[in-house]
């Protein structure tokens, strides 16, 4: 009866969870102390991408993972669906940190790594709905459209051709999407539209067909050398992973590594024909524009259209709880913003309406690392762009862990230490503000047709 009513708790998680097959019941708690070879903290997608590498590589380590929730709970069950090369720090940021060459060596990366996640799905059986129709980021004021000239030109400057990036003309842009007041945009082929819950819970299956013992409704309370503890007993290894993301604030000692900020979607009844033969989006490219406050969509595979974005407050303390996924007024903007876009959504029934946090770093930079003195690895600080660049933190930890060196563990982003962020309550000061000058710069732009300051000091803030 409890395993019953816990189905129905994760199913109303997000669209994505309701339309997931198979159970969605919990699986085993840890049964008591256990001994291991790796300990994953998280049944995400980060640390399900480590234990499935790990166990490729070497299939008689024993690997524990423990699980709060179940796996796939968090934002890897709840995403936009957007399998991409996007990486949250930019070009620019990342040749201040470690060079242009390596710079560009972590983007290659990042589009390789779009393809390994579509080559694993395969290889697994696990039907995500895969849909390799690239990106279309719009332009919809000249403003926008000089932002995403300056986008492809810095593409340029660091190697990458019209085959990575190309900049697009209204007309070109409309074919992909007829959204009102396109002025242009660029597209970049390196991103698949996926149903995120399918992803990660078919991953979840397949490392447990590896021997991966994967407990779920096991909350982790604390982690250091050569342990994981949890209520039901501590499991003892020689190295130990965090990978936590929005949930890291939870951890002893974590408040500060990493900011909570939530991402609220909404997605529609199924649309006709009719209706998509006016928004296009015919071979499933995910979409957004260049405003500053963060939009994003996609086609799902049964004609919904999941719509998502910013603008959900981040809570002081680094607060997570369920009550903040769910904001009427931020659920009312993206149905506005949704109708703007395309306004034969104007009526357009909204079944479903989620959200959760995404973990974002002080520095706005992901990372990855293992200290070998201690055993202790971790991975995350995706800001949101988490479906692809798991993968690549899986496979580097596992390579990390392994002693194998390759060209993925001399990445700028592994062992990147991102600053701590300020104390409350400052950084609640801090980040509502952002988020609060994106939109403003927003309203700001459409106003005067100029760059917004405000948008300028915010990233000079975030270190951008």
């Amino acid at each position: 009866m409890v395993r019953m009513a816990a189905e129905g708790k994760y199913r109303k998680l997000s669209f994505w969870h309701d339309t997931v097959p198979g159970s969605l019941r919990p699986g085993d708690p840890l049964p008591g102390g256990l001994e291991a070879d790796v300990a994953i903290a998280g049944a995400g997608y980060t640390g399900l991408w480590t234990a499935y590498y790990l166990s490729r590589a070497d299939p008689a380590l024993k690997i524990v993972v423990c699980e709060r929730e179940i796996a796939g709970f968090g934002a890897s069950g709840r995403n936009g669906g957007w399998c991409s090369a996007l990486f949250p720090a930019s070009l620019g940021k990342l040749e201040r940190i470690a060079g242009a060459e390596a710079a560009a060596a972590m983007y290659r990366a990042m589009q390789a790594t779009v393809d390994e996640v579509g080559r694993v799905a395969a290889a697994e059986g696990i039907d995500c709905h895969w849909a390799k129709g690239g990106t279309v980021q719009l332009a919809r004021s000249q403003v926008q459209l000089d932002r995403a000239a300056s986008e492809v030109a810095e593409a340029r400057s660091f190697g990458f051709g019209a085959d990575d990036l190309r900049l697009l003309s209204a007309a070109e842009a409309s074919d992909i999407t007829a959204a009102t007041e396109v002025a242009g945009g660029t597209f970049t082929p390196h991103c698949a539209a996926i149903h995120p819950a399918r992803l990660v819970r078919g991953l979840a299956e397949a490392v447990r067909r590896r021997g991966v013992s994967l407990f779920e409704r096991t909350p982790v309370l604390e982690l250091g050398p050569g342990r994981l503890v949890t209520h039901a007993g501590t499991v003892r290894a020689r190295y130990v992973i965090r990978a936590t993301e929005g949930y890291t604030a939870m951890l002893p000692g974590q408040r500060r590594a990493m900011a909570p900020v939530y991402s609220l979607m909404i997605a529609t009844a199924p649309l006709p024909d009719a209706a998509w033969a006016e928004i296009g989006l015919a071979s499933r490219p995910t979409f957004s524009d260049l405003r500053h406050l963060i939009i994003y969509g996609q086609r799902t595979a049964d004609g919904r259209l999941a719509f998502g974005g910013r603008g959900a407050p981040y809570h002081l303390g680094s607060a997570v709880r369920p009550s903040f996924d769910r904001i009427p007024a931020v659920f009312a903007a993206l149905r506005r913003t949704l109708a703007e876009l395309f306004p034969v959504l104007g009526g357009v029934e909204v079944t479903h309406g989620w959200g959760g946090p995404i973990g974002v770093p002080r520095d706005w930079c992901a990372s990855v690392g293992l200290d070998r003195a201690t055993g202790v690895g971790w991975a995350g600080g995706y800001v949101g762009d988490g479906v692809a660049t798991t993968n690549l933190a899986g496979r580097t930890l596992s390579d990390l862990i392994t002693g194998t060196d390759s060209e993925i563990t001399r990445l700028p982003w592994v062992g990147h230490r991102s600053p701590r962020w300020e104390p409350e309550p400052l950084r609640w000061l801090g980040v509502n503000a952002g988020l609060q000058a994106m939109s403003w710069a927003d309203r700001q732009e459409a106003r005067t047709g100029r760059p917004s300051r405000a948008a300028a000091v915010m990233g000079r803030f975030l270190g951008s």
